[in-house]
């Protein structure tokens, strides 16, 4: 016996807005150019190094060049990654209410941050300071529980475009916890075993991500061929 679909969620039409509205699409391109001007930010943190460095490739990075260098391809990464979640997000939403607006509303806010922890951890003159590090991880790993705010938000309140079952949210949520989780746990490692330490923790995503986004699909198949 199939269970029948719960019945649609009535939204106040003062505070809900439809994929449909002129409402909406300023919304998410009000977000977009958050996303963008974080991005931009960055540049702010490279500053250019003395005529005398550019003598050589190890000169230049021996200036402090390449930890700027590195903090701001790391950001531009990140702040990508969180803007492609986003758009994702809003595809699966039918629209936006108030909560879900205040949740993303907090997410960009955090994601504006980004430059600014972004010179603690690339500044010759900080960078080796666990401090800035556990800031830097802490910023992304409450921007990253934002996000899932976001999806958790519209989905109690009625707004996925597509439900979607047990078996996929728990793939999406076991992937959407990684990145908070990782930056978390890495917070007490730089505080205890200093900022090189906390930085390669965050190296585990590159395999834990793509190892949740190739088995967690077969796992989904696996259920719905045995439910068939």
């Amino acid at each position: 016996m199939t269970a029948s679909p719960p019945a649609p969620r009535r939204h106040d039409p003062q505070t809900f807005f439809s994929l449909d509205s002129n409402e909406y699409g300023r919304g998410v391109a009000f977000f977009d150019a958050i996303y963008g001007f974080s991005a931009t930010l960055l540049i702010a943190n490279l500053d250019a190094p003395p005529g005398e460095a550019w003598r050589s490739v190890d000169s230049l990075l021996a200036s402090g060049f390449g930890s700027q260098l590195f903090g701001f391809a790391l950001s531009f990464v990140v702040i990508v990654a969180f803007w492609r979640a986003n758009v994702r997000l809003m595809r699966e939403l039918s629209g936006l209410d108030g909560p879900t607006m205040t949740a993303n509303l907090v997410a960009v806010g955090l994601v504006i941050v980004i430059p600014f922890t972004t010179q603690g951890i690339s500044d010759p003159a900080s960078s080796d300071f666990a401090l800035p590090t556990a800031l830097y991880a802490l910023n992304i790993a409450l921007a990253s529980l934002a996000q899932i705010a976001v999806s958790w938000l519209g989905r109690i309140r009625g707004l996925e475009r597509n439900p979607t079952t047990g078996v996929q949210r728990a793939a999406g949520l076991i992937t959407a916890w990684l990145p908070p989780v990782v930056f978390g746990a890495s917070i007490p490692i730089a505080l205890r075993f200093g900022p090189e330490a906390g930085q390669w923790t965050w190296l585990s995503l590159a395999i834990l991500l793509p190892i949740a986004g190739r088995f967690l699909p077969r796992t989904h198949a696996v259920r719905s061929q045995h439910n068939g």
